[in-house]
Parts: C-alpha cells; sequence; structure tokens
C-alpha cells in the first residue's frame, strides 16, 4: 500500500483558503483609521477637555515653553473654519499649538494625528482623541477614509490643525510638505494659516526623554487660498515657501524677508543634505565653522 505523502493531508491542520467569488466579510480593525472618534466630539467630553487644555495645558506650555506669538492679527478677519498648517519638530508641538490658538479656534479645532502611531492601540487612540481631540490621518498612503472626515469636520466648522511634514523632524531641520493640506483646502473651501514654530525641538527632540525648559516663538503667516483652480502641488510649494518666509522673518526682519521673498531668495528650512555631514557642521567641532556668525538660520549655527 502507497503511503501518501505528508503534504496531501495538509487540508487537516491548514487554515482552509477563502473562494474568491465569495465577498470579502471579514471584520476590519476598529483601530488605526478605523477608529471613530465621534465620541470625542460630543458636549461632555468637549467641556471636560476645554477645561484640562485652559487649566492644566496652558498653564504647563507656559512654565515649560514660554510662548511668544507673533502676527495674530494676520489672521484677525477670519472666523473657521481654517486648516493651521504647522511645521513639525516635536510632541509637544500640539500641545504648544492649542495653547495658543486664538480663543474662537481653540476649542472646535481637531488635530491630525499619525493613524499608525496614535491609533495603533485603543488606550492610546482614546488618550489623544480624547484629550487633544485628535483624529487618525494616514500617513503613509492616500487615506479616503481619513480625507472623508477631516473635510466632513471642516465642512461642520471645525478648524484642522495639521502637520503638512507627516511626522517629527529627526534632527531638527525641515521636511518636505506633502499635498494632503492643499487637498483638503480645495475640497472644502477653508483658507489654509501657514505657522512656523521655533524652539521645540530644544525642548523636546524626538530622541530626548524628558523635558528641556526653554522658549518657543510661534509665527502667523497670512492666509492662502486654494481655491483658484491651481494644482496642489503648487499650493504645497506655496505653503512650504510661506513657512520658509515666516523663519526668515524671525531670523533677520519684515523688510528682509521680503526682499528675499521677492528676489526669490527665501532660506529653505529644509538643508541641503542630510546625515552626519550636517549634524557635524552644527556640532560646533568642524574646523570651517564661523563661531561668531548670528546670520540665519540662527538654529543651525547655535547648537
Amino acid at each position: 500500500m502507497k503511503i501518501p505523502k505528508s503534504r496531501t493531508l495538509s487540508f487537516l491542520t491548514n487554515r482552509p483558503t477563502r473562494p474568491t467569488t465569495l465577498p470579502d466579510e471579514r471584520i476590519k480593525s476598529k483601530l488605526g483609521s478605523n477608529y471613530d472618534t465621534a465620541w470625542s466630539r460630543k458636549y461632555p467630553v468637549r467641556l471636560i477637555r476645554a477645561m484640562v487644555i485652559d487649566s492644566v495645558v496652558r498653564p504647563a506650555i507656559q512654565l515649560v515653553a514660554k510662548p511668544d506669538t507673533r502676527n495674530v492679527d494676520r489672521i484677525d478677519g477670519l472666523s473657521g473654519p481654517v486648516i493651521f498648517a504647522v511645521n513639525h519638530s516635536s510632541h509637544i508641538d500640539t500641545a504648544v499649538m492649542l495653547s495658543i490658538l486664538p480663543d474662537r479656534f481653540r476649542h472646535r479645532c481637531v488635530v491630525g494625528a499619525g493613524a499608525d502611531y496614535f491609533f495603533d492601540k485603543r488606550w492610546k487612540a482614546a488618550l489623544w482623541s480624547g484629550l487633544l481631540s485628535a483624529i487618525p490621518i494616514e500617513r503613509n498612503r492616500a487615506g479616503r477614509r481619513s480625507a472623508d472626515l477631516a473635510s466632513g469636520l471642516i465642512r461642520d466648522g471645525w478648524s484642522l490643525l495639521i502637520f503638512p511634514e507627516g511626522g517629527r523632524s529627526p534632527d531638527g531641520l525641515g521636511q518636505e510638505f506633502r499635498g494632503g493640506v492643499a487637498l483638503l483646502a480645495q475640497k472644502t473651501g477653508a483658507p489654509i494659516v501657514p505657522i512656523y514654530l521655533e524652539g521645540t525641538y530644544d525642548i523636546l527632540n524626538k530622541n530626548d526623554k524628558r523635558f528641556k525648559p526653554g522658549t518657543v516663538m510661534a509665527s502667523y503667516g497670512s492666509p492662502i487660498s486654494a481655491n483658484d483652480g491651481r494644482d496642489p502641488r503648487e499650493v504645497t510649494i506655496e505653503l512650504q515657501r510661506a513657512v520658509d518666509r515666516l523663519a526668515d522673518e524671525f531670523h533677520t526682519d519684515f523688510l528682509q524677508a521680503a526682499r528675499n521673498a521677492h528676489s526669490g531668495g527665501t532660506p529653505s528650512l529644509q538643508p541641503s543634505r542630510r546625515g552626519w555631514i550636517e549634524l557635524w557642521d552644527r556640532s560646533g567641532l568642524s574646523v570651517s565653522r564661523d563661531s561668531k556668525r548670528t546670520g540665519w538660520p540662527q538654529r543651525l549655527i547655535q547648537r
């Protein structure tokens, strides 16, 4: 009698395959971009969150970061909803922004957070959506659910705080902006307000285990409209240049930054090179480094 080979009996131990002709009714994960944050916008939760932000977060940020807010008058004509687009260097960026946003925006603003990082566990999803009114945003692919959620909230009158770089800077330098903000602005008609944050990387960078008290500066830019039929990539470039110009204003002055912008000479927050060479130049050990230089960009030379 011929004994069958073991592989012919694999159906006894292996999971059965699903016929491709049947609809896929598998239960989807309730985490990540599928996490339902609607509960965090109910009135009782909003009330508790407002009390926490005003009574705990704002005093704590004032103590740790001493934020200096500039050019808020540039958004005096806006009442919402608005897309606040901010450069991203630290986990403390969100808390800083929620503590300095004008009153008319602060408590009706959701925060775009990475679905893969802040919503990968149930306790994290509940914590950040409840405490910061965070909503999951797909960072590694174009997620329709994330886009629909964000655009729906903007249409309902909620402002959105989002970081176009898609993640924290690994070294305190700028990163290329992604196009999602421009697409949301075109889809909803909401203006984009560029904001430049300076100093948060020194307080809590990506590798830090604890806070180092310091001073943070936040500068508001003029609103950008995406409703003129332009390609979203053009809007994204304009947004990134606006943040670069705000940084230039901080490190020089308004007139010099305006001259640089007019001549196309605004310094970019993105380095021309990245890695150990840039870190060496910033470390103070490079023999070619001029320690007396005080020009732009200041943060690249005062480390």
